[in-house]
């Protein structure tokens, strides 16, 4: 198996709309909520995150296993944070800590971040994974009317990455 990290305007809109449209994978995205993903939004979204990089000299990822458009994300600027953002397809939910582990090797080691965040609505009640990962509270925030409790991640402190 093999995990490449790519840009998200090198995948096709329709790769991007179909995952961005999958109902389990809009279950774990509040903010897509009752907005219509077709191709003119599609286009405008991905101008979005590339412009992060741009901008942050960041932005979130396309990624591919084994070739193939797996999902998205990566670290993208909130707030002055690195947040991180990880939306895969059902069918590659089980490769999630392999792509985490690359985003977090990357992120403290290659781009120097101190720490990172994850975003996650408060209706989510299974946080040990979180948890065990070493993420820690750290305040609970609103982003276009929805709530959210952001975790931090501090770089570790020894050479495990």
């Amino acid at each position: 198996m093999n995990i490449q990290f790519d840009r998200l305007r090198n995948i096709s809109n329709q790769e991007i709309i179909e995952l961005n449209t999958n109902e389990r994978v809009l279950k774990q995205m509040p903010l897509a909520n009752g907005v219509v993903f077709d191709e003119e939004k599609c286009i405008a979204w991905v101008k979005g995150k590339e412009e992060q990089w741009t901008k942050y000299g960041y932005g979130p990822w396309a990624f591919l296993v084994d070739g193939k458009f797996a999902g998205w994300g990566g670290l993208q600027y909130e707030e002055g944070d690195a947040d991180l953002a990880l939306v895969l397809h059902p069918q590659y939910w089980g490769f999630g800590k392999q792509i985490f582990d690359e985003i977090i090797k990357k992120a403290f080691t290659e781009m120097g971040f101190e720490s990172i965040t994850i975003l996650l609505p408060p209706t989510r009640k299974k946080l040990k994974g979180i948890y065990l990962l070493g993420f820690k509270s750290d305040r609970e925030i609103t982003i276009s009317d929805e709530h959210f409790i952001r975790y931090r991640l501090y770089k570790p402190t020894s050479d495990l990455i």
